[in-house]
């Protein structure tokens, strides 16, 4: 997730390094906190992997700054992970909406539906957060309080978004065909 990130928004320009974290930092919020101890050797990765480019800018103070760009190999590789996201790039919320954030950089209106319908056919299946004799327990069926809420949120919340994806398909798929 924060190397698809760090490819996704250094897709869209050069950033450097805390520009970069205050991107992701905004993209995954408070749940998922990104660390210099993680973003820093992720750039170092991808630098080495050849999927960024660095070079020194003088800095606003006295101290310069290593700004970052995307390479030829590094837009490569972020088509192909926006083509193909791991499953739990599919059933994570969180990581989803990583995926979701730059999956306009895929060209391809097919591709892209495909990965929406990944994620409209996990959230059809059905699942909770408790379970009684195998089966997924609903709000109506628990006696307490605090579960039936999380429960009427988490079905409010996946009805929505299960609406929003059948909308964006039905909007590729017009896409697609007028663009033949």
């Amino acid at each position: 997730m924060l190397e698809l990130s760090i490819l996704g928004f250094l897709a869209e320009e050069p950033l450097h390094g805390y520009e970069l974290k205050e991107r992701i930092k905004a993209l995954t919020g408070h749940v998922r906190p990104v660390s210099d101890g993680a973003l820093y050797p992720a750039i170092t990765r991808l630098v080495t992997a050849g999927k960024l480019d660095q070079h020194r800018e003088d800095g606003a103070g006295a101290a310069p700054r290593r700004v970052l760009s995307l390479t030829d190999e590094g837009r490569a590789d972020l088509l192909e992970r926006l083509r193909h996201p791991r499953q739990p790039e599919i059933t994570d919320h969180v990581r989803f909406n990583t995926v979701l954030a730059f999956l306009r950089h895929l060209p391809d209106r097919g591709e892209q539906a495909t990965v929406l319908r990944r994620r409209l056919d996990f959230l059809e299946t059905p699942a909770s957060f408790f379970y009684a004799e195998g089966k997924p327990v609903r709000a109506e069926e628990t006696g307490d309080l605090f579960r039936q809420g999380m429960l009427r949120v988490a079905r409010a919340t996946g009805e929505a978004e299960r609406a929003w994806l059948r909308e964006a398909l039905e909007q590729l798929t017009q896409a697609s065909r007028s663009f033949r």
